[in-house]
Parts: C-alpha cells; sequence; structure tokens
C-alpha cells in the first residue's frame, strides 16, 4: 500500500483498521496484505482486461482483496454470493477473469464454475480464505509468495466491472462510471482523487450490506482515506446497533429493508443502543416510504443522504434529510454532471409537476456503457448521454424529482435490482405451464417482491405452487426467483405478443 499506510501504523499502532466477525488487523496488518496482494496481481499475468473476481460473503479478505487488487492496477468484479455455478462461470468467461477470490461459503460453487469456464477456455486460478479445497490456493499461502515492500504509484488505476441482472436473461458487465470512480491516470492520481469521498471526512465506516454492491463496496476504499472500517458478515438490526455502539461508527451506507427492519426491534433493544456517533448514513437502492424515512430521522436525527441512480452511471439524484423534509417523498435534485428530463410517451418534454417518464442527460456524453455490449449500450441511450433508469415521475417547481411508478420491467426488492425476464425463462421452460410473466408485487418489508403470473397447459389439473417455485429455484438463484405464483387465464399479450406489465402490477399496488 502507499507509504501514508504505514505512517499510520507508526501513528495509530493500536488501531483496529479492519474488523470482521472473525479477526481484527491493525494497520500494519493491512498495510502487509495489500502490499503483497497489490504486488503478486502486478506480477500476474491477467489478461488484457487485467480481470480479477470476488466471489466471497462480507469479510475482510473480501475487502483486501479487492482493494489490493485495485492498488496493482487490476479490474475487480465483484460477483453476488448467491448465484450459482453456471451463472458465476458465465460472469468469469464473459469478464476474462483471471483470479478467482472465495470463501468458504461459495468455495463448492466457485470451483464448479472455475470448471465449467476453464473448459470454454479460460485460465483462472481460485484463491481462497477459511477452506480447504482441491484445486483451490489458499489465500495465507497465496499471500506467502507476495512481495511485502510498497506497490509502484506510476501504474494504471483500473475501474471495477459490476454485473446487472440481465433485462432478455443475461446479466451485463458495466464499468463503475466516472461519477464513482475517482479516475486518474496513475494511482497516485487516483488515490489523491479519492480525498473527494464524502464519507472521508468521518470516523469508522460501518459495512452493513453485501459487499458486491457498490454502496458497501465503498467502504474498502476508505481505507486509503485512512478510514477504519466494520464489516457485519450478514446484516442482523440489532448486531448493527451493537456495532454501532461498541465502535462507534460514524458512517454507513443502507437501503430502506434495513431501515424497515432497524425499526421493527422492540422499544426496549432500540434504548439498548447509543447510535449517536452517526454522523451520516447514505440511503441508496430504492424510494424509501416516507413514514419510515420520517421515522429515521426522527431516530437518529437529520443524518441520512439519499443517492438515486444505478450502478451503470452512479447518483443522479441526492437530496439531505433537511432537504426531504421540505419536500417529502422526493429522490432530490440532480447532481452534476446530470440533469433531469420529463417527456411523455411520444417524446416531448412536460412542465413541471406534470407526470411522465423520467431522463436523465449526462453533461459528459457518456450515459450508459456495457463495455461488452454495444447493441444494449445502444439501446440504454435514446440520444448521446441521455438514458433512462426506466422510472416514471415529475419534477417540481423547486427542481425535486418524484418517483410515481415505473415502466421498465425492473423489480427492486430489498434494494437488489431483479429482472423478470431470467424467471420467466426458467418457468416457461416448466411442462405444466404455457405462459408466464414476472412482475413486483407490494412487500412490507422488501419495499416489494417478484410474483409470477402463469397460464396453464391443463387448466384441470394444476400443479402445487410449491413444487413450480421449486423448479425454479433449482435452475436460478433464488432472489432471483417468485416467491409467489398465481394461476391466471389471461396474461393480455396484445397482437404483437407483448405484455403490459404495468397493467399486471396496478391491481396489487392499488390494494396496498
Amino acid at each position: 500500500m502507499p507509504v501514508f499506510a504505514a505512517d499510520l501504523a507508526r501513528e495509530r499502532p493500536d488501531e483496529i483498521a479492519v474488523r470482521d466477525p472473525d479477526k481484527a488487523l491493525r494497520w500494519a496488518d493491512v498495510d502487509d496484505i495489500l502490499n503483497r496482494v497489490a504486488n503478486i496481481a502486478l506480477a500476474t499475468d491477467l489478461g488484457p482486461s487485467r480481470r480479477v473476481a470476488v466471489f466471497a460473503e462480507n469479510a475482510a479478505e473480501t475487502a483486501l482483496a479487492h482493494l489490493g487488487c485495485l492498488l496493482g492496477s487490476a479490474s475487480t468484479v465483484p460477483v453476488n454470493f448467491h448465484l450459482t455455478a453456471e451463472e458465476t462461470a458465465y460472469i468469469l468467461v464473459d469478464s476474462d477473469a483471471r483470479l478467482l477470490f472465495v470463501g468458504p461459503e461459495t468455495v463448492e460453487r466457485a470451483v464448479a464454475a472455475a470448471d465449467i469456464a476453464r473448459a470454454e477456455g479460460l485460465r483462472i486460478d481460485v484463491i481462497g480464505w477459511g477452506v480447504n479445497a482441491p484445486g483451490v490456493r489458499t489465500w495465507a499461502d497465496w499471500l506467502t509468495s507476495g512481495d511485502p515492500s510498497h506497490p509502484p504509484l506510476d501504474v494504471v488505476p483500473r475501474a471495477n466491472l459490476l454485473y446487472t441482472s440481465g433485462t432478455t436473461g443475461r446479466p451485463k458487465g458495466t464499468e463503475l462510471p466516472p461519477t464513482m470512480f475517482a479516475g486518474g491516470s496513475t494511482m497516485a492520481e487516483h488515490l489523491e482523487g479519492m480525498k473527494a469521498n464524502r464519507f472521508a471526512q468521518f470516523g469508522t465506516h460501518l459495512v452493513v450490506g453485501p459487499m458486491y454492491h457498490t454502496g458497501p463496496l465503498n467502504g474498502m476504499r476508505l481505507l486509503v482515506r485512512g478510514v477504519p472500517m466494520v464489516i457485519l458478515a450478514k446484516f442482523d438490526a440489532e448486531k448493527t446497533l451493537q456495532a454501532i455502539h461498541e465502535h462507534r461508527t460514524e458512517s454507513s451506507v443502507m437501503v430502506p429493508t434495513h431501515f424497515v427492519r432497524l425499526l421493527a426491534l422492540p422499544d426496549e433493544v432500540k434504548k439498548k443502543y447509543d447510535v449517536s456517533s452517526m454522523k451520516l448514513a447514505a440511503h441508496t437502492g430504492a424510494s424509501c416510504p416516507v413514514d419510515v424515512k420520517r421515522a429515521m430521522i426522527d431516530w437518529w436525527g437529520p443524518i441520512f443522504i439519499d443517492a438515486y441512480g444505478a450502478t451503470e452511471v452512479g447518483t443522479t439524484c441526492q437530496i439531505t434529510s433537511t432537504e426531504w423534509l421540505e419536500n417529502p417523498g422526493s429522490v432530490g435534485r440532480p447532481v452534476p454532471p446530470f440533469s433531469v428530463l420529463v417527456l411523455d410517451d411520444d417524446g416531448n418534454e412536460l412542465p413541471a409537476n406534470a407526470e411522465g417518464r423520467l431522463f436523465f442527460k449526462d453533461a459528459t456524453g457518456r450515459g450508459v456503457i456495457y463495455p461488452n455490449d454495444p447493441e444494449k449500450t445502444k439501446a440504454a441511450n435514446i440520444a448521446p448521454g441521455v438514458f433512462t433508469l426506466g422510472e416514471i415521475g415529475y419534477v417540481n417547481e423547486g427542481g425535486y424529482v418524484y418517483i410515481t411508478d415505473r415502466f421498465s420491467d425492473m423489480v427492486v426488492s430489498g434494494g437488489v435490482n431483479i429482472y423478470p425476464a431470467e424467471a420467466e425463462q426458467v418457468l416457461v421452460q416448466h411442462p405444466a405451464l404455457l405462459d408466464v410473466a414476472c412482475i413486483g408485487v407490494p412487500h412490507a418489508e422488501m419495499g416489494e417482491e417478484l410474483k409470477a403470473l402463469a397460464i396453464l397447459r391443463d387448466p384441470s389439473n394444476p400443479p402445487e405452487a410449491s413444487e413450480v417455485l421449486a423448479f425454479c429455484r433449482e435452475r436460478l438463484s433464488h432472489y432471483k426467483c417468485p416467491r409467489t405464483i398465481e394461476f391466471v387465464d389471461d396474461l393480455g399479450r396484445n397482437t404483437m405478443g407483448k405484455i403490459n406489465k404495468r397493467k399486471l402490477r396496478a391491481p396489487y399496488w392499488e390494494k396496498a
């Protein structure tokens, strides 16, 4: 790691730099590990794109693998740890990853995924922590081969490649956008650019979400600014309060489902923990219900910043708690380089307070980019740098954006984006089903959940709903599968075979 990490070790020798449920590492430990990871990465042939993948649950090693490889001029690919071996293999091949880091919870799927990828011609090695499996080199052994000296700072920083679920059934890789990646032509410039990170001005950062998401992943980058981090393996409402209380954490990134679960704790549990150390909680992933947001502000104070956007472009709108109290329900005003457009179905711009399709204009002209899919890139932008996140809403006279509905098929459940096409393509293979459509329906805790509507081949002999759902879960990551299924007579396909999912969703949301 750059020399200042060694300086931190001298200045704060007893401070815990990274803590997870199983270990606590001081700055000297972190310095040594990052140096070794970076130098191994620099000495390894990682292919033309210099990519490595991290397929592991939250842990200190997960953060250090990402950060060490970044320092070693590698582009890391965070892989959702819920994915099956086949889904993981697709990402490995598509990204051309040459190293795969895994934890004990993912090692079996990782080995199977690596074997599938190798059969398709990919050269990849697997490194794991807390594991003892054939074909997997242990993290400790791998580290011993690394040079502990500080890596050079004249290497090129490379952005993460993140995968979104596929609108047509295949996930697409998109690089961490300039709004979220400090860039720079050298690592020295990149590290200097990290000073702009809003979290860097605060103390210990708490990671509660899975580190394959951009928000939680941001915590590892804070280490280079001398900000310690506490990593929870999985979100647990009371353990989150306990971590804030015990470690006096000052910042975190959360989604509305976290707020709902925290608020659901009994009052006597909430009163046990002091959360006054918290100074910034960034909220992302989905629009937060007004009553939930107001309750969190009443409890923790006006420390929340809502960031509305997407993996492909970063934050497009932002709003502070003070602004939100004056404009309840808004996701904020556009932030540079973005401006907002509200268009009708014919592409005409609408005035303030008129509901229409929300589009954003990127002043840099970049817009949405999928490096391995020029056709999808072209489809995502209606004009150079003008794109939509698939939602319907309006902008008030003060320039604040409000979301009212979605015209894309995407479902946001617990802050996780789910594209129904993946489940639909699996379910339609079930021998008892003639046609299937999956939609988002209300869910008190998750915001919404995926529901399947299916037409039976033989209505007189319907299968058990549980059997159909199990069929899907056997073939697809569980989080991508519907939680419920309803057998219907018609899906309303038009003469072109298209389904109006907004119309299918409406009855469920009207009851909410």
